[in-house]
């Protein structure tokens, strides 16, 4: 893996950072590929309960897609199809990632980047972060994969807001509009997301993952099926739920086992 996806780990908790700082984290091909592969690989590792996504550095998350790559890899349509099938299957690994992600937002966090950010599950920003999809004045428009978290997040309305304005706004509207699920000071950025991903550790990591799990299916408005309700009580026969119950009772820290 290249320095362009650095993961770093500490115990359950793994940071995936974003790593081009000289180009505020721009996404390039490369980036999107290893990206997708890194999540992949982190979703399929049960020691894993917590990733952090965040950018190098606290200038940017990221500003999107880098420019100077329209030029040599998507100047058509051919080649834009290609590329965004790639970008579309890091789509699908942050969608289907298992371990709950939590995104550090330092600074800008647009187009591309804000369709990272808005994959994650838990999204913690600055008091200066910035946001928007100004796609228009590129004469592009968002695909179906990329907009559905935006769409999902803020409702269509604002969604449509958002792309046919172009605007870059700050943190207290991108929180009015559902794109952050909240706002700390720049300096507590890091400290507050690694807190976040510290409580999410120490809970049970199935409780964790079926919760992912429900609320992606709630989404979909088909009936939930007797199977599915079924699975809601799989809970009661697992380890940690006996854990869990008897650390209540004790009065002490449970020490979750993900079994």
């Amino acid at each position: 893996m290249s320095d362009l996806i650095q993961v770093q780990h500490d115990g359950p908790i793994v940071t995936v950072v974003l790593n081009r700082p000289d180009k505020l984290n721009a996404m390039t091909r490369p980036m999107w590929r290893q990206l997708g592969e890194v999540i992949d690989q982190l979703s399929a590792d049960d020691a894993v309960r917590c990733i952090i996504l965040r950018g190098a550095g606290e200038k940017a998350f990221s500003p999107g897609n880098d420019i100077s790559e329209f030029q040599t890899e998507r100047s058509n349509k051919a080649q834009a199809i290609e590329y965004g099938r790639l970008m579309h299957t890091t789509v699908r690994a942050l969608t289907e990632c298992r371990h709950p992600l939590v995104a550090q937002i330092h600074g800008i966090c647009v187009g591309g980047g804000l369709e990272i950010a808005a994959l994650c599950d838990i999204r913690i920003c600055g008091e200066s972060s910035r946001f928007g999809a100004p796609i228009k004045n590129l004469g592009l428009v968002m695909a179906y994969q990329e907009m559905e978290s935006i769409v999902r997040l803020t409702g269509p309305d604002v969604a449509l807001e958002i792309l046919l304005e172009g605007r870059v706004f700050g943190a207290a509207e991108a929180k009015e509009k559902g794109l952050v699920t909240r706002i700390v000071p720049d300096a507590q950025v890091a400290e507050q997301a690694l807190a976040a991903a510290q409580r999410i550790a120490e809970g049970a990591p199935l409780a964790a993952r079926w919760h992912k799990k429900f609320a992606r299916r709630l989404a979909d408005p088909t009936p939930i099926s007797d199977a599915e309700y079924d699975e809601c009580f799989d809970c009661f026969d697992t380890e940690d739920f006996r854990i869990g119950y008897a650390a209540f009772l004790a009065k002490k820290t449970p020490a979750f086992r993900g079994q």
